[in-house]
């Protein structure tokens, strides 16, 4: 048995949806198969959301139909037959949904997120097991909610191991189905309140199931060869990593490398099982193998994360930043949500790069500002050069400034502002 997971772009069409099925007839095996939502399905979902929360009600209802038009657009270039039993499946999700928005929001607006956010992969998963079967291939539709449980830390969950596990297994058994179809980034709380795992958590997903069911392996259907050195929207002449390590892949995704989600590494390793990083447009090519591989270095391998904020904090009194001022910041820091990309201390001040998430950009500094002086530049960048060298730094400095350096022996970070062309 062997996990594969599928990503918006994987599912963004009727076309890539048959497409899938082409790649799932090349494999023998039985196979648990996690999929996202379609397309740029969770960023409109998002646009809902805030329509939702502040009760934008015409632009709730553009979005709505704007979300509902493109899914049924991709069942007509499925399913022919408006009479197939995939419409009412998918009417049902949409009324369901309906009824959520029809709703007030309540005070918790990460729990209002999650309530929504999974109609995504609920809608996907439906579509695809209703196209499996027309074609041929035995599937069943497993939702992950009922397996996947978490504690209350609503869009950033921690799974209850030993009570998901003993779910996981007693839910995807295979009773002469080949494929399971299962969401990717949903989990639930003990009463049974989705709770997602963090964004672009579908990888996470896919490794959980791997864990728990001891799969053979994992793989991760992208648009891209595999794991390249660096993001091809910044670099023509990217290379594939054709082998990683365990280390560097897990050093790579806590970077920021868009190709593989930070946590999936880990219960991966834990359990000795293989990764693969494959081309969904070229399934044959034989992409990036993650595993327990020895080498002794990599070429080096450049990770961009645009629209970066800093934050500088320091005490009104020009004391230092201690213990106790450090509790202070990382508190507020994990109470809003704000994950750090890289910090940097002195005697006198405190600096962290963060994602431009503007909400929580915003709360994270008036909260600061009670205890701190607070100063904030936006519109930078931070890159990550894993095996870097003087000639791949003097590289990604061109027409750049220097705002902010951290350097230790395989990796060096660099706060950087374009100065425009």
């Amino acid at each position: 048995m062997v996990v594969f997971k599928f990503g918006g772009a994987s599912v963004k069409s009727a076309e890539a949806v048959r497409n899938i099925v082409s790649i799932l007839e090349r494999y023998p095996e039985e196979i648990v198969v996690v999929v996202s939502a379609m397309g740029k399905t969770t960023n409109a979902l998002e646009r809902i959301i805030e329509h939702f929360v502040n009760r934008e009600e015409e632009k709730l209802k553009g979005g709505y139909g704007e979300l509902k038009k493109y899914h049924m657009e991709i069942l007509g270039g499925l399913f022919p037959d408006k009479g197939n039993k995939a419409y009412v499946d998918i009417g049902d999700v949409f009324e369901e949904l309906a009824d959520r928005l029809a709703q007030e929001p309540t005070m918790n607006y990460d729990f209002d997120y999650d309530q929504i956010i999974g109609y995504g992969e609920m809608l996907s998963t439906k579509i695809i097991v209703h196209y499996l079967n027309s074609a041929g291939l035995k599937a069943k539709w497993v939702d992950v909610r009922k397996s996947l449980k978490t504690d209350n830390n609503f869009r950033e969950g921690h799974i209850d191991w030993n009570v998901s596990t003993e779910l996981v297994n007693k839910n995807y058994a295979f009773n002469g189905e080949k494929y399971l179809v299962t969401q990717g980034f949903l989990a639930s709380n003990k009463n049974n309140q989705t709770v997602s795992l963090g964004r672009e958590g579908s990888d996470y997903t896919a490794a959980i199931i791997a864990h728990m069911l001891r799969a053979e392996s994992v793989t991760i259907w992208k648009d891209v060869p595999g794991v390249l050195n660096a993001d091809p929207k910044y670099f023509d002449d990217t290379i594939l990593l054709e082998k990683l390590s365990y280390l560097d892949a897990i050093e790579l995704a806590y970077y920021g490398t868009s190709v593989i989600h930070p946590k999936t590494i880990k219960p991966l390793q834990n359990k000795n099982i293989n990764l693969y990083v494959k081309s969904f447009v070229d399934p044959d090519a034989p992409g990036t193998l993650v595993g327990n591989l020895a080498y002794e270095k990599l070429v080096p391998s450049f990770i961009f994360k645009m629209d970066q904020v800093l934050i500088r904090i320091s005490p009104h009194d020009f004391s230092f930043i201690a213990e106790d001022n450090l509790e202070i910041i990382y508190g507020i820091l994990y109470k809003h949500g704000l994950k750090i990309n890289l910090q940097q201390t002195s005697a006198v001040s405190f600096q962290v790069i963060v994602n431009n998430d503007k909400r929580k950009v915003r709360l994270v500094v008036d909260a600061l500002e009670e205890h701190f002086k607070v100063s904030y530049e936006t519109g930078l960048e931070l890159v990550t050069i894993r095996y870097f060298d003087n000639e791949t730094i003097e590289r990604v400095m061109i027409n750049k400034t220097l705002l902010l350096e951290q350097r230790g022996v395989q990796n060096i970070q660099l706060v950087v502002r374009d100065l425009g062309s």
